[in-house]
């Protein structure tokens, strides 16, 4: 009797230990419980608004930014800082307006580094707090501090602005050098065979596309005729490194492997990875599988392709279990461009595709198009699949971020919208100061504001109007969207009223600038 009555107690026992040992988490869940989310922001290249079926493209399907778009919040009203690339980068990173720094515009393959090194940055502030952080694709923002030697290491750059791990491509595509850059060194690069850059004069006996055309592959239209790599024209002349120039139709897969490598090296910790594709920005160079894939010619094929690897992309953060743990941004630097500066058929097969949707504008524009872009935040398991009408702008990420992961640090012009992007508030920015080309408007609540400015009202090389007349220009967004109605003269008090706003913003940050008034 004591002996089967022991052994039922132990029984009894072993029972109950087996039972709170599977009910207790292991060490390794309860480690990706407790650790901060990873950060991604992956960031597309003169992407617009109606490129992405998920904004109501119709002649297209962009099923993976679908999923991030449709799965989290979608935005409608989410903005870039400016109509053009540098600009919105510059914002995006630094949580700074752009037209705040007079050297962040368009720049050159040569630029020195437009952000100050004691600058605060979404990377700064995410390493502070213990984040690994990565850039991979592309930069744009300046490197060095002037004649750049590119056979040593070019610094300043992004490891000097808070990113622990860099692979780049220097400026953009259609510019020189032609090579990619990680941690300061060109990659590949054999010292035997220096590169020299140069932007104002061509180097004796190299090839251009102006002087050599028939050696060419993809046709110049405007302002891309200088050295020319692997058949295609450039902005800018370079010599040397040919072992180390890139393959343009490698490059999504390219960078796809970089941005999942290090996906792969630092998921034991926080990271934060910056994914800038080159898509669907000139020179627009599809891998030969993704060839005719849209009928629309390359600009179509490449939106199709940078979809692509967002999917592979998020495949790789689903088998190494970062997916629930991952809070991943998607957005574009600016409103889309046909023909911006080769001939590739973008215009002529565009057919009923209207990459502004319902916008009007595109890129370098003070219209919407120029900087209203598609726009969304994803967590899943976190952010619940809603529709937002928030005014959010890219310069807000900053400070958003911050307070996801309890920093202190705040960006001056970036707003903390982090239950905006959670998806838990409407309360989104009252208002916004937009900017193309140097030039500024005003967002305020469902009205926006364009002053008068000289110059083209459209820019007939890339065929798209600019906002600039010689009247103020007043439209409520509400009910038209399209901008087809100015209500300037029959608003005059709410345009008094937003200019004063504008002004106390733009004033204040443009010393020497004749304050804009009423005529």
């Amino acid at each position: 009797m004591n002996s089967l009555y022991f052994r039922l107690l132990s029984l009894a026992l072993i029972v109950s230990c087996i039972q709170m040992w599977s009910c207790a988490p292991s060490p390794k869940k309860e480690q990706a419980d407790n650790r901060r989310p990873n950060v991604v922001i992956i960031y597309l290249d003169d992407l617009g608004y109606g490129d992405v079926s998920a904004y109501g493209a119709t002649e297209i399907n962009t099923p993976n930014m679908d999923r991030l778009i449709n799965g989290g919040v979608k935005f409608t009203q989410g903005y870039a800082s400016s109509a053009t690339c540098t600009p919105s980068r510059y914002a995006l990173l630094t949580g700074v307006y752009p037209w705040k720094n007079k050297d962040a515009k368009i720049l050159p393959g040569t630029a020195p580094l437009v952000i100050d090194t004691a600058q605060l940055t979404i990377a700064s502030m995410l390493k502070s707090e213990g984040y690994h952080t990565g850039i991979v694709g592309k930069w744009h923002l300046g490197l060095g501090s002037g004649n750049v030697d590119w056979n040593q290491r070019v610094s300043p750059g992004p490891n000097e602005v808070g990113f622990d791990h860099a692979h780049i491509l220097a400026a953009t595509q259609d510019r020189v050098p032609t090579v990619y850059i990680e941690n300061g060194h060109v990659v590949g690069l054999d010292p035997n065979d220096p590169i020299e850059v140069n932007y104002r004069k061509n180097f004796e006996g190299e090839p251009t596309g102006k002087d050599n055309p028939e050696l060419v592959e993809m046709k110049w239209h405007h302002g891309h005729n200088n050295s020319i790599v692997n058949g295609i024209p450039r902005i800018g002349y370079m010599k040397g490194g040919e072992a180390a120039k890139w393959s343009d139709i490698d490059m999504a897969d390219h960078f796809l492997a970089e941005a999942q490598s290090y996906v792969k090296a630092h998921k034991e910790e926080p990271f934060f990875l910056y994914y800038a594709l080159q898509q669907p920005h000139v020179p627009r160079t599809p891998h030969p599988r993704f060839v005719g894939s849209s009928g629309m010619g390359p600009r179509g094929d490449v939106i199709l392709e940078a979809d692509w690897m967002i999917g592979e992309f998020l495949k790789t953060l689903e088998e190494e279990g970062l997916i629930e743990n991952t809070l991943i941004v998607l957005s574009s630097d600016n409103g889309p461009v046909l023909n911006d500066g080769y001939y590739d058929e973008a215009v002529e097969k565009l057919g009923d595709h209207t990459p502004w949707g319902p916008l009007r504008g595109g890129k370098y524009s003070l219209f919407e198009a120029g900087t209203r872009v598609p726009f969304a935040t994803y967590w899943q398991g976190t952010i619940q699949p809603t529709v937002s009408d928030a005014l959010v702008c890219q310069m807000d990420l900053l400070s958003s971020i911050a307070a996801l992961v309890g920093s202190e640090k705040r960006a001056p012009d970036s707003k903390e919208l982090l239950e905006v992007f959670l998806g838990k508030s409407e309360a989104g920015r009252e208002q916004l100061v937009l900017e193309a080309t140097s030039r500024t408007a005003f967002r305020q609540g469902d009205w926006v504001m364009i002053p008068p400015y000289k110059g083209p009202a459209v820019n007939k090389q890339v065929n798209i109007e600019l906002g600039n007349s010689d009247e103020y220009q007043l439209y409520n967004l509400k009910s038209d969207i399209g901008q087809q109605k100015n209500l300037a003269d029959s608003e005059p008090e709410r345009l008094a009223a937003m200019l004063a706003d504008f002004n106390k913003i733009r004033g204040n940050a443009l010393e020497g600038v004749q304050q804009l008034e009423l005529k």
